[in-house]
């Protein structure tokens, strides 16, 4: 494992900067749209581009790195990525912000499966979760570094979004670099919305309904923040403290939700998260609880998707887990676009404190369909039940097959000894 992980240090420092660029970017705008005087429901709809742009990245990149390959694929995403932050400061208007989010989404997508396909195919079935892991300590490290950078300038200025740019763009050059030939493609197989659907009607709705959460911390949070008379140090923590509260929780709750029934566990978990979102609610006006209880949301909320999958593998049968990961990504993305512009709709009309009361309702409504569902299906024997698997924020369908591959692994693995047995 030592040796792949010195082999693929350019791709893990330039998933580094990429990550704390997009970190830094994501909060930023947030921030400088609020500066700006932009309607909070137009807010909401710049972001929300963004999960369109990611939707579209996942579906076309696969197939342009089959075409022309990582290296020229990654460095024409990171070049763009690049140059849509500078468009950002450059020209902060809504008119042109809506497009050009679009494409940031586009780029990032394309940029974690250049690097997530490169990862899978330098590791062995040995290390291949080990590698992930790394990856995924990377991402969350990034994106959390990427807060704090919020406070080295003045976000009404053009510096910040300088040094975003600067930061995508240094993450070609050891990619761009590396003696080492890229690795062979192919894009992952697919089952359709509908079949999964029929599938695990419960599971691919947690999924939904965690794409719709989470991204309206990830995308509106700094707007909300600053709404409410946060500081810029402030707000770097808010957001940080919710991210650091989904790595905290990832392996509790999946050891949890392999050892009890994955419905309860998903249930009890959302539960949590709604009366959660109301406590953000109640204490709003004081930021140091506010903070505390946005630790304590990301520590619910972000765990739902590994959860979700989990539950969704429990009625497929290894040899789907991957070609499911596509509708699941699909799912993911949709409820992420509706999020923060239905979120700021009712944060205009009703007002800002509507935030963290819409995070609880969404919540609220996967309790009570999976209460509902209960009543459809009886639970799986938990012997029969799938491995919990530690999913990134944003899933890509290469992240999703190097663990669901990882999963079969350590499944036929585990059959082979209790076969000697």
């Amino acid at each position: 494992m030592i040796k792949t992980i010195t082999i693929s240090w350019p791709l893990f420092f330039g998933l580094g900067l990429i990550m704390v660029g997009n970190g830094l970017q994501g909060t930023l705008l947030g921030v400088r749209a609020s500066i700006e005087g932009f309607e909070t429901v137009t807010i909401g709809l710049i972001m929300s581009l963004y999960y369109f742009g990611f939707l579209a990245g996942s579906y076309y990149v696969p197939k342009m790195v089959s075409n022309v390959g990582h290296i020229r694929v990654f460095t024409a995403l990171a070049s763009l990525a690049s140059t849509t932050v500078l468009i950002h400061g450059l020209i902060p208007e809504a008119w042109v912000w809506a497009p050009v989010r679009f494409f940031t989404g586009f780029a990032y997508a394309g940029l974690y499966i250049v690097v997530e396909s490169w990862l899978s195919n330098q590791s062995t079935t040995k290390t291949r979760g080990k590698i992930f892991g790394v990856y995924q300590f990377i991402s969350y490290g990034g994106m959390v570094i990427g807060q704090f950078f919020l406070n080295f300038s003045d976000p009404a200025e053009i510096t910040l979004f300088v040094l975003a740019s600067v930061l995508v763009s240094l993450a070609l050059l050891p990619i761009a670099l590396s003696s080492r030939p890229a690795p062979e493609f192919e894009e992952p197989e697919k089952l359709s919305l509908r079949k999964l659907y029929k599938i695990s009607p419960f599971g691919l709705t947690g999924v939904f309904a965690v794409g719709f959460g989470t991204s309206v911390l990830f995308s509106i949070g700094a707007v909300y923040a600053a709404e409410i008379g946060m500081t810029l140090p402030q707000i770097s923590t808010f957001m940080a403290l919710y991210i650091l509260g989904g790595v905290a929780s990832q392996l509790p709750i999946g050891w949890l939700s392999d050892r009890y029934d994955r419905r309860i566990v998903i249930i009890g978990i959302s539960t949590m998260s709604s009366l959660v979102a109301i406590v953000a609610w109640a204490v709003s006006d004081q930021p140091y609880l506010l903070n505390v209880t946005v630790f304590f949301l990301g520590t619910l909320t972000l765990p739902i998707y590994g959860l979700s999958m989990a539950y969704i593998n429990d009625h497929l049968n290894p040899k789907q887990f991957v070609a499911a990961s596509s509708s699941a990504i699909l799912t993911n993305g949709i409820g992420a676009a509706m999020g923060p512009l239905i979120v700021t709709f009712f944060m205009t009309a009703f007002g800002t404190y509507m935030f963290f009361p819409s995070i609880s309702v969404i919540f609220s409504g996967l309790t009570i369909y999976g209460f509902i569902r209960m009543t459809k299906r009886d639970a799986i024997p938990l012997d029969e039940q799938s491995d919990h698997i530690t999913m990134p924020i944003r899933p890509t369908p290469i992240s999703m097959a190097i663990t669901e591959e990882g999963y079969n692994i350590l499944k036929e693995l585990e059959d082979e000894e209790n076969k000697d047995s």
